[in-house]
C-alpha cells in the first residue's frame, strides 16, 4: 500500500489522498476540487482510479466527485446519513461558504458502520463517527486512518454548522480513543499525525 497526499484543494484547503494497491489501482479519499489536477496526479503515479471514499458530504470534500466519476467510471462511497448531500448540493453547505452550487453525484454506494470496502489486497474498515455531520466516517486500512473532519492534529472538526452535534462528536471521539495501535492519521485538513500523539496531547481526547 502506498499513500500519496495531494496539495490542499478548495477554498477550505481540504486534504485529498490517493491510496494505491500493489496492482496499480487507486482509492481516492475525498474529492475536494479540481478533477483535472487529481487526474494528473493519478497519471503521474501510473494509477487507475477505481473508488472514491468520501469521509462526509460537505462541498469541500465532494466538489470534484461527479467529474471524476464521469472521467473514470469509478465507484463512489458515502455513509447513508450523508447521502442526501450528494443529491441536493445546497445541503453540502456550498452556499454557507459563499461558493456556487456543485454538480450532483449519481450512482452512489451507501455505507454504514463496520462495512468493509475492498480494493485488491486493501480493505478499508468503515468507522461511523457522527458529530461534524450525521454521516461522517473514518476509514481504517492497515496502520492508517483517514479521519476526515472528525479528528485533526490537536483539534477536531466543527460542530456548529447544520448537521453538527457536539454530543455525538464526543461519542465518536470515545470510539476513536478505544482503537488500538499507533495509527497514522491523515485528516481532512492540516497536517498528518498519529493516534498515540493525539491521545497524549489533543485536548478533545483528554477531556
Amino acid at each position: 500500500m502506498r499513500v500519496f497526499r495531494l496539495k490542499p484543494l478548495s477554498c477550505c484547503d481540504t486534504n485529498c489522498f490517493i491510496v494505491a494497491s500493489d496492482d496499480g489501482n487507486a482509492a481516492l479519499i475525498d474529492a475536494p476540487d479540481d478533477a483535472d489536477y487529481i487526474m494528473e496526479q493519478l497519471d503521474f503515479y501510473n494509477l487507475t482510479l477505481k473508488k472514491i471514499l468520501l469521509t462526509h458530504g460537505h462541498f469541500d470534500h465532494i466538489g470534484a466527485c461527479a467529474d471524476l466519476q464521469e472521467m473514470t467510471g469509478c465507484e463512489v462511497y458515502i455513509h447513508t446519513d450523508d447521502l442526501y448531500m450528494l443529491k441536493d448540493t445546497k445541503s453540502a453547505l456550498s452556499g454557507f461558504f459563499g461558493v456556487g452550487s456543485i454538480k450532483p453525484v449519481q450512482n452512489v454506494i451507501p455505507i454504514t458502520e463496520d462495512d468493509v470496502i475492498k480494493l485488491d489486497e486493501l480493505e478499508f474498515d468503515v468507522l461511523h463517527t457522527p458529530g461534524h455531520t450525521p454521516g461522517s466516517v473514518c476509514y481504517i486500512t492497515g496502520n492508517v486512518m483517514f479521519s476526515g473532519d472528525t479528528l485533526f492534529a490537536r483539534s477536531i472538526g466543527r460542530t456548529d454548522m447544520p448537521g453538527g452535534d457536539m454530543k455525538k462528536m464526543k461519542e465518536s471521539l470515545e470510539k476513536i480513543k478505544e482503537l488500538g495501535g499507533d495509527l497514522t492519521v491523515y485528516p481532512g485538513h492540516m497536517t498528518p499525525t498519529t493516534l498515540d500523539t493525539e491521545k497524549r496531547v489533543n485536548p478533545y481526547l483528554n477531556c
